[in-house]
């Protein structure tokens, strides 16, 4: 996808075009850019502001939009009236999903609109806007309204919305259970999204959240699985965050490296396979795929989180992390002690159609059986996988391309598919469900 980012520049990388195409990148997608302004600033002090002019704004625009196919836009920081109006009349024929973040002020200090553009950013951009996120500090802003209670939150949210919005996103709500809550309000219903605080001022966390999400809803996710993937990503890039500068700390997206990238890549295939939903067990999925000779699960990357189910779709919930996965992990490294070509794992929902289903392949099939296990083993926390998939191979010489097993008590019966790449995870796993 060609996503275009208009907004400011900003020097230090922390936020501004700088952390869209950064975010754009890490969630393998192409980023475009208009600069709409040059900022001096650094992680302790904003310094000036210089605005472009409309001959090079309007010029960037046309040849960007006559050149590409652009499938989303975020718009940032604007400045100026000038500015604004240019934007509205190049975007408003556009029919591809917009995401507004209404830049207010930096968190350095800095003043990134000027005040009497303010009514215009309201006529000309918000209406533009598939999504608005403001945080609570631009939702009062905009609103004219004191956030203080569920009540007010609503109230604002609704202001914003009859200016045009067709949804909006206020974030950053801290709730009376030390939880950080972003509230959603779509054209017929509201709710809220809610996280643990990390208590730390940061600098880009709000460009990571709405670059994040117009990355979700160019790939047709709902706006709750949207919102849901944009707040893990940018609690991810603000857990990660450091003090590259003297100043406050600049959240940090994490790099990948060639097994995270291509795992990556298969997993925007498994979630593809048409109604793979109805093969996501209740415990939600991981996909995993180790380094060679993986010696304990921080050598296998898999899902701090997990692929999960949401009505007839499924979204990943998390990032892709060494030691993301600890029971498909575990299973994998089980497999790959005796077999080490093998280095891939994924967990489905068992049922017998399924069992069937892979009985008819040439796939090799083993199980076992839970009602076996030993005390001790079910005593001792995280061994019942390891001395399952040990038991189903024990006497094969060749590696299974399928293990399952029927559950116990308290446990959901589980099938594992192996391979040596989570592309040939893919095959197995295409000719199950195709």
């Amino acid at each position: 996808m060609n996503l275009l980012s208009i907004g400011g520049s900003d020097p230090s990388s922390g936020a501004g075009i700088q952390s869209d195409v950064k975010t754009f990148d890490m969630l393998n997608e192409y980023g475009l850019t208009v600069i709409t302004a040059v900022t001096g600033q650094n992680t302790s002090n904003f310094g000036m502001i210089q605005p472009v002019s409309k001959k090079i704004l309007k010029n960037q625009l046309e040849l960007l939009i006559s050149d590409f196919k652009i499938d989303g836009i975020k718009i940032g920081m604007v400045y100026n009236s000038n500015i604004i109006k240019i934007i509205h009349n190049e975007l408003k024929q556009l029919k591809i999903p917009i995401v507004l973040d209404p830049i207010i002020k930096s968190t350095t200090g800095g003043l990134l609109i000027e005040k009497n553009a303010i009514k215009d950013f309201k006529k000309y951009l918000i209406p533009l806007a598939t999504v608005i996120t403001p945080n609570k500090f631009e939702a009062e802003f905009l609103s004219q309204i004191k956030i203080n209670s569920k009540k007010s939150l609503l109230k604002a949210a609704l202001k914003i919305q009859k200016m045009g919005a067709k949804s909006i996103i206020i974030t950053g709500i801290e709730t009376k259970n030390k939880k950080i809550s972003d509230f959603i309000l779509e054209e017929k219903r509201k709710y809220s999204i809610s996280s643990n605080i990390i208590p730390k001022t940061n600098h880009g966390s709000g460009c990571n959240y709405s670059s994040a999400l117009l990355v979700s809803l160019v790939n047709e996710k709902s706006l709750k699985e949207s919102a849901k993937f944009s707040k893990q990503f940018t609690y991810n890039s603000i857990k990660n965050a450091k003090n590259i500068g003297r100043g406050i700390e600049i959240t940090q997206i994490k790099k990948r490296d060639n097994i995270q990238i291509e795992l990556s890549n298969w997993i925007n295939k498994f979630i593809g396979i048409k109604n793979i939903y109805k093969n996501i067990p209740e415990c939600q999925t991981n996909f995993v795929f180790s380094k060679i000779n993986p010696k304990s699960i921080k050598d296998v990357v898999g899902i701090a989180g997990r692929i999960v189910k949401t009505g007839n779709k499924v979204m990943v919930a998390g990032d892709l992390e060494y030691g993301g996965s600890k029971h498909v992990a575990t299973a994998l490294i089980a497999m790959n002690k005796k077999f080490p070509e093998i280095r891939s794992a994924i967990n489905l929902k068992y049922n017998e159609e399924n069992i069937l289903k892979l009985k008819k392949t040439k796939l090799i099939i083993s199980s076992y059986d839970r009602n076996s296990e030993p005390n001790k083993i079910k005593t001792k926390e995280g061994s019942s996988i390891e001395w399952g998939i040990k038991l189903a191979i024990k006497k094969l010489e060749t590696a299974p391309d399928v293990i399952y097993h029927k559950g116990d008590f308290g446990k959901e019966p589980m099938i594992i598919i192996f391979a040596k790449t989570p592309a040939s995870i893919i095959e197995k796993v295409s000719k199950l469900f195709n």
